[in-house]
This record gives structure tokens, sequence and C-alpha cells, in this order.
């Protein structure tokens, strides 16, 4: 299989070097690799990295580095929806490991594992940056904030009703 942006994404990723000097295409490497992962089933395999530091005209290993160390790359397949848990002083002062508890334990999964009908992963996170609302999650490009176990079962609910897979 052919690793290769659409023409829509190549012309982004085009537009987003552009931004920086001459010879500093590098610094484009955090939006790209976030297209990649939009484009290429929402997680970077090793050929998809391959691909951005040819494209990035850097050497493999230093897109290794940048997607290894942020927790918002994936590198491993996840599920349709992704629970990402801040796990972080604030948020576990508030029950976050409750409420990760009660996520393994609902979905009969383990942090970093998906569901087996590939609806849901659980990841846990660094600061989500919104400690006034802990527990939360980040679903998606939104944050489910003063999470209980009751709003984690609607939020479940809510994915299974929008998948179309009611249980």
């Amino acid at each position: 299989m052919t690793i290769e942006f659409s023409k829509e994404k190549l012309d982004k990723v085009a537009e987003i070097i552009a931004r920086y000097p001459q010879g500093k295409q590098k610094s484009a490497l955090l939006p790209v690799l976030h297209l990649a992962q939009d484009e290429f089933n929402g997680w970077l395999d090793t050929p998809v990295m391959d691909y951005v530091a040819s494209l990035l005209s850097i050497e493999p290993i230093e897109v290794y580095e940048v997607a290894t160390f942020y927790s918002m790359y994936n590198l491993k397949p996840v599920g349709k929806f992704l629970f990402e848990v801040c796990h972080t002083g604030p948020c576990m002062i508030n029950g976050s490991d409750y409420i990760i508890d009660y996520i393994k334990e609902k979905l009969n999964i383990k942090v970093g594992e998906t569901t087996t009908d590939g609806l849901f992963t659980l990841k846990t996170v660094e600061c989500l940056g919104a400690c006034g609302y802990a527990p939360l999650m980040q679903l998606g490009k939104h944050y489910r904030e003063h999470l209980t176990k009751e709003k984690v079962d609607s939020i479940i609910e809510e994915c299974r009703l929008k998948s179309g897979q009611l249980n």
C-alpha cells in the first residue's frame, strides 16, 4: 500500500511549510503530524511517520521523537471514540483515578486498550489545562467536565447512539 496524502492535504502541507523560513520546514512537523493522523485512520504507524519525514526533508527519527513524546499522537489504532482522561494532580485530587477505574470496568478494557467492537479506547494524558473542571476528559475536540459515574454512563450511551450500536 502506498502512503500518500490526498491532493487537498498535500496542498495544506505546502501551505503549512510555507509559514516557516527556508530550511526550517521541521517547524511544520506538529501540524503535519495532525494532518497525517487525520488522513490515515486516526493513528501514526511507521510508514506514515516515514512519509511525513520525507515531505519535510528530515530524518525519520526526528518524527518518531516528536510522535512518541506527545500524547496527542496515537501510535497504534484507536477506537472511534477516544477517551483521554487527565490523570495529573488536580484531576486526581478530584477523583480522576476513580473515573479511570470506572471506565476500565464499564468498558472491560485497560488504559491503552480498545474495546473489542472498536468503539472505545481509553488513554490517560497529562494536564488538559482545565483544572477547575476536574475530573475531565477530552473526547474528540471537546472536553467533558466534572465527570461522575453517571456522566460517564451518559457519554458512553451518547457515543453508542452516534455509532448506531446501542447496548
